[in-house]
């Protein structure tokens, strides 16, 4: 609901850095509420698609190379516009398994170590639109490893399921 409020502006309306409204290829740019906006060293915006039918990474096809390039491009822009940081100093990054059930995209400093923005659960964004470009069905078809926690109710299933 957190996600829907910001995109029906709702909520935190005051701290959209862009936004594009178009329902294909929209999204919404907004502080990770983790910065305190004061250090570009530790910059972290989200980027929260418009699109409610995307959860995660497994869903995107090639049909969603449109809002994914524009994603990029113009959260890019907009960062450089906003805060001075160019696009080539920036790492933009999906998590697999994300933390809610919305497709976003995280935009981080690359000097950043933000949480989850290691190897194991992030996909950087320009090799997703690399991969889609290539295989429509790619996150369909591949294997996506990524960590778990002990004390996650996911990891607790497979257990459960004998897969640990």
């Amino acid at each position: 609901q957190w996600v829907y409020n910001i995109l029906e502006k709702k909520a935190e309306a005051d701290r959209i850095v862009h936004e594009n409204p178009d329902p294909s290829n929209g999204f919404v740019l907004v502080p990770d509420l983790k910065w305190n906006q004061n250090q570009l060293e530790d910059l972290y915006l989200i980027a929260l698609v418009q699109r409610r039918d995307i959860k995660s990474l497994r869903d995107l096809t090639a049909e969603h190379l449109p809002l994914l390039r524009n994603v990029l491009q113009e959260g890019k822009e907009a960062i450089a516009k906003r805060f001075g940081v160019p696009g080539s100093q920036l790492r933009l990054y999906l998590h697999y398994q994300p933390s809610y059930q919305h497709l976003h995209v995280h935009c981080t400093a690359l000097g950043y170590d933000a949480p989850g923005s290691s190897v194991e659960r992030a996909h950087l964004l320009a090799d997703v639109i690399d991969n889609l470009a290539m295989d429509s069905m790619y996150y369909q078809k591949r294997a996506l490893t990524f960590p778990l926690r002990a004390d996650e109710p996911l990891f607790k299933k497979f257990q459960e399921a004998g897969k640990v």
